[in-house]
């Protein structure tokens, strides 16, 4: 098996099964074997593929007789493999692009003259790279989402709150590679010191530019298998959650309540700027989630960390005015880490609908928990204001004991003196992400 074979599969097992792109490539790299190049070109081309198939299957469409949807989940795959490497791989050559997925037809089609047809449309579109069809601009969202491969009900809705050029900004910046960024655990080690053990073992490391013990990564292979991982010296986490857990004030000697941990980086980085004094109770409504944040506690020796299982939106009257701080990371539809996730542009929006209801409920559940003087922080890994700063206004009107206190933050954020904020890939540098802090500040009538 080869990285085109391999991102073949990945590619027609998620649309034929629906699951995501990163866990089912993983898996058949390992069932594979393939390690280091192979694996680095399968993973781009799979993500590569995602990232861009409305935009493929929009030029392939010009240049068949047959309509996509009538053929073959893998022969589909196929073409959308050899056009993405063609239009975006330049150092591969167009001829061995066509081959490739001619070849992969060949093998893993059941139709016998798909490999023809498909060498046909791709043969006709390298001839006419430079000629191309025009996409359509007569409306904007349906020009955006063509361009840059999202759905037009997101574009859409990012029109009216980023305009036609922010928009096609956040957009790009969703197609592109983001960093691995991986965040020191200062109750064990230096960032100096990791650094070194990481350029030890070939890892290219350097310094985030404007977040404190942070590293940027390259060249990591397997996470897993590092010296410093194993050891507990960092782990893997988004400057945005951690800006989160920097605005929340989490110190030395608090009890601190995480509503909705899994898989644990919030509690991680709570428990590492307390310097693993204190208590922080870490909360997952799956059993087997509670396993999860306790390995990862674990590993980087965080004994303050208690895993819990507990559904957020239902009261438990030991906890009531208890914590110094609660955490609300809510679950939400995860558009701001489409970076990371690029499948998830394409899930059906339907149940996004009933989301604002849950954020609700755990968010108003999770206000009896705190003490007078205490601090609600309530966070998604989303950019869409109904489940972000239209919680917040309508938990305000019914608490009016909370009030939404400024924080500051390092990098383009700086001082948040609303007290909220959405970060933007395009303009932060982060995943799409909502942070918002509340302190209680009397009594709730």
């Amino acid at each position: 098996m080869d990285a085109r074979e391999a991102a073949l599969l990945t590619l027609n097992t998620c649309q034929r099964q629906g699951g995501w792109s990163d866990g089912a490539l993983k898996k058949q790299l390992a069932a594979g074997g393939l390690e280091g190049r192979e694996a680095a070109l399968a993973t781009q081309l799979c993500f590569g593929v995602v990232q861009n198939q409305l935009l493929l299957d929009f030029y392939l469409s010009k240049f068949s007789n047959i309509p996509l949807r009538r053929m073959e989940s893998k022969v589909v795959q196929a073409l959308r493999l050899g056009l993405y490497q063609m239009l975006f791989l330049s150092r591969i050559p167009q001829s061995a692009a066509v081959n490739s997925s001619v070849e992969l037809t060949r093998t893993h089609c059941k139709n016998p003259r798909a490999p023809g047809m498909v060498n046909a449309i791709l043969r006709s579109l390298q001839r006419n790279l430079n000629q191309l069809p025009t996409i359509p601009q007569n409306d904007p969202a349906e020009y955006l989402s063509i361009l840059y491969s999202h759905p037009v009900w997101l574009v859409e809705e990012l029109l009216p709150l980023l305009g036609s050029e922010g928009t096609a900004e956040y957009l790009q910046a969703n197609n592109s590679q983001p960093p691995i960024t991986a965040m020191v655990n200062t109750t064990k080690t230096t960032t100096q010191q990791v650094a070194q053990l990481l350029a030890e073992q070939g890892v290219e490391v350097t310094s985030h530019p404007w977040l404190e013990d942070c590293l940027i990564l390259n060249k990591t292979g397997n996470l897993e298998r590092l010296d410093a991982y194993q050891q507990g010296l960092f782990y893997i986490q988004d400057p945005a959650s951690r800006l989160m857990a920097l605005a929340s004030g989490a110190a030395p000697g608090m009890r601190v309540l995480d509503m909705c941990a899994a898989p644990g980086g919030k509690s991680f980085a709570a428990a590492i700027q307390m310097d693993n004094q204190g208590e922080v109770i870490s909360c997952d409504l799956h059993p087997h989630k509670k396993k999860l944040i306790q390995a990862g506690a674990d590993r980087l020796g965080l004994s303050i960390i208690k895993p819990m299982t507990a559904d957020g939106k239902v009261r438990r009257e030991e906890w009531v005015s208890a914590f110094d701080l609660v955490l609300v990371d809510a679950p939400c539809s995860g558009l701001g880490v489409i970076r990371k996730k690029p499948d998830i542009r394409y899930k059906d929006p339907k149940p996004l609908e009933d989301l604002p209801q849950v954020q609700q409920a755990i968010l108003e559940n999770a206000a009896g928990y705190v003490k007078p003087g205490g601090v609600l922080m309530y966070s998604t890994c989303t950019i869409l204001p109904r489940e972000n700063g239209e919680i917040v206004s309508a938990f305000l009107e019914k608490h009016p004991e909370f009030v939404r206190e400024a924080f500051e933050l390092p990098g383009a954020a700086g001082r948040v003196e609303a007290g909220e904020i959405t970060l933007w890939p395009q303009v932060h540098q982060t995943d799409g992400f909502f942070i918002c802090k509340l302190r209680k500040v009397g009594e709730a009538p």
